[in-house]
């Protein structure tokens, strides 16, 4: 008839193998939960870069609309075309005429001092210059989160490989003869069970992808 011993090891193989069982099953849903939101991440990353790049296009565009204006602006003042140079003042675009007020108050044609152009200005800010730097400052937030939820997908991925390693020795420990090599490899078992759920507590979790 089976021993005491016998009966307590096989107790033990089984609670290891029940319990190591559902931490692997934890492992794997936590794995995928991030890598799920790693992939959000990373396509809402790369949309916001693609946003950011177009914002830039845009802001780039405008200066050059800008940069016209203004050039058609100094030639009709400097060849004292004055109706002319109202006509080309009157439609420069409403973010471009704070910095060009600005510049003029500086009476830079007279003064050597003042400023080289209304483009140096503070008062010039295109909106599409400040969306593309919140798109960009977005899209390198979200990289950030996607690495990090790349490298906790890793963990548990890891986590997985342990628990499954507990339940190997759990189970294998069922087929041999010898009581001490039972014992010493459900010990082993055991170990690598309890090192690898005391680091799994202290993982972050998720339940969305």
């Amino acid at each position: 008839m089976p021993s005491v011993r016998e009966h307590r090891l096989e107790l033990l193989a089984t609670i290891l193998l029940a319990i190591a069982a559902v931490a692997t099953a934890w492992s794997t849903f936590q794995s995928g939960r991030w890598r799920g939101n790693q992939a959000v991440n990373t396509n809402k990353s790369q949309a916001a870069r693609v946003e950011s790049s177009e914002a830039h296009t845009r802001a780039g565009q405008l200066t050059q609309i800008d940069i016209a204006m203004f050039i058609q602006w100094v030639d009709a003042h400097a060849a004292g075309k004055t109706e002319l140079a109202q006509f080309y003042r009157r439609r420069f675009r409403a973010e471009f005429r704070p910095a060009f007020n600005a510049w003029l108050s500086a009476r830079p044609f007279i003064n050597p001092t003042a400023p080289s152009s209304p483009f140096v200005m503070p008062q010039y800010q295109l909106a599409q210059t400040a969306e593309a730097e919140r798109l960009a400052a977005a899209a390198t937030v979200l990289s950030t989160a996607a690495g990090n939820a790349n490298r906790r997908a890793d963990d548990y991925l890891l986590a997985l490989v342990l628990f499954a390693s507990s339940l190997f020795f759990a189970g294998i420990s069922t087929k041999l003869r010898s009581a001490r090599q039972r014992e010493a490899v459900l010990a082993l078992g055991w170990l690598i069970f309890l090192a690898s759920i005391v680091w799994v507590a202290t993982l972050p979790v998720t339940f969305s992808a």
